[in-house]
Parts: structure tokens; sequence; C-alpha cells
């Protein structure tokens, strides 16, 4: 069985990109913007979670060259 790839975050803002291209110019049938919203805010939450993770794991190096 194939194992699925995990998503980053450039392809994560490229799909949010493209969400919000699709609203910006009226390609968004009513009937998706429901699933539009909820793809979103888990590419958001996902990303978010990805910086923050990014942050603390700088800082920690940062703390380590400081020693």
């Amino acid at each position: 069985m194939a194992e699925k790839k995990k998503q980053t975050y450039a392809e994560a803002i490229a799909e949010l990109e493209a969400i919000v291209s699709k609203l910006q110019n009226n390609e968004c049938e009513i009937d998706e913007l429901k699933n539009y919203t909820t793809r979103s805010l888990t590419l958001l939450r996902f990303c978010k979670e990805k910086l923050f993770e990014t942050d603390k794991e700088v800082k920690k190096i940062l703390e380590e060259l400081g020693d």
C-alpha cells in the first residue's frame, strides 16, 4: 500500500492561495463554499503549527549557540 506523502508548508500555502484566487474570481459555487472554508481552516492550522514548531526549534538552536 502506498504511503501518503506529508504536505509541506509551501504546498499548504500554495493550496490556500489557489482557494483565495477562486473566491476572489468568483470561481466558487455556493455549494463548494463550505468545503473551501473547511479546507482553508485546516490548512491555516497546519501552517500555524508548522511556524510555531520552526520558531521553537530556531530559538533552541540560538540558545545553544549562545552558551
